[in-house]
């Protein structure tokens, strides 16, 4: 049993199945790419972990996040001993994966170092992780490549997701104005304060009149950090057609009932996973 709710938020879709809720993106549906965004519902952890906790690393019986992982997987359509899962340092190297990985992060050591995943293998599945940083989300319907970058402000300041988007023209011949690109759930700029050191980074790598966009004062010495902006300055910037862009304005802390938030939660929390498969 499936039931699919209405989002005010058009770039966004709620699903249930089987008591499993998810979020999937409406460019990407129309693309016909299995993809899929988990909440904190669904699953069989216990405490702060309640209930679908995506992470092995946090604390958690792995137990439960094994048969949470096996719940997801059945509600977006993958096996989750054939995902292939980044282990993230908040940098910018991206991992080509191809079914010789089939189960790195279940079965084995997920990729070391690697914050971005892409595949042009079918029937691979990709995951990261997230609890408050941006999930950007990648699929060229031409040339048939996918992947995912996790951006926090780090990978932001950093441009991780224009990196990516070179990264498919250099390797897979992409164009950019072929790809579809998801900006996805993440903390929201009323709820991610920052320093002058956060803020400075940002100063520094965009144009004034994007970080006056980025960037707003808050109580003395701190500043709103908004990374949905950021990021769609970047992808726009690289060549991401508006049209082919979904913007969530769902935020992890502001819904912190539906989705795990470090900041909300002040660190006794899951993981939620982004997954993708050709």
């Amino acid at each position: 049993m499936e039931a699919v709710y209405a989002n005010d938020n058009h770039s966004t879709v709620l699903h249930e199945k089987n008591g499993v809720i998810y979020l999937t993106f409406t460019k990407l549906d129309a693309a016909g790419l299995t993809h899929g965004f988990s909440t904190r519902i669904g699953g069989v952890s216990k405490g702060y972990f309640s209930s679908m906790n995506l992470s092995f690393n946090r604390g958690d019986d792995e137990a439960c996040v094994r048969e949470n992982f096996r719940r997801i997987g059945r509600a977006i359509g993958f096996d989750p001993d054939d995902l292939v899962m980044s282990s993230q340092v908040h940098e910018t190297r991206i991992c080509v994966v191809g079914n010789k990985d089939r189960g790195d992060g279940i079965l084995r050591p997920a990729k070391k170092n690697t914050d971005a995943l892409i595949t042009d293998e079918p029937g691979l599945p990709l995951c990261t992780s997230y609890a408050d940083c941006v999930p950007l989300i990648f699929y060229d319907p031409v040339r048939r490549v996918t992947g995912m970058a996790h951006s926090g402000w780090r990978g932001t300041a950093a441009r991780i997701g224009a990196k990516f988007v070179a990264f498919m023209e250099k390797h897979y011949g992409c164009d950019p104005e072929d790809v579809i690109a998801v900006i996805g759930p993440s903390i929201c700029a009323d709820c991610y304060e920052v320093g002058r050191e956060v803020a400075e980074v940002f100063e520094e790598t965009f144009a004034p009149e994007e970080a006056g966009e980025i960037l707003k004062p808050g109580i003395p010495g701190k500043y709103q950090l908004d990374l949905w902006k950021a990021n769609e300055i970047i992808l726009l910037g690289a060549g991401i057609r508006r049209e082919n862009l979904d913007i969530t304005d769902l935020c992890t802390s502001c819904n912190k009932d539906l989705l795990f938030s470090h900041r909300a939660s002040h660190g006794k929390r899951g993981n939620m996973g982004c997954f993708v498969m050709l």
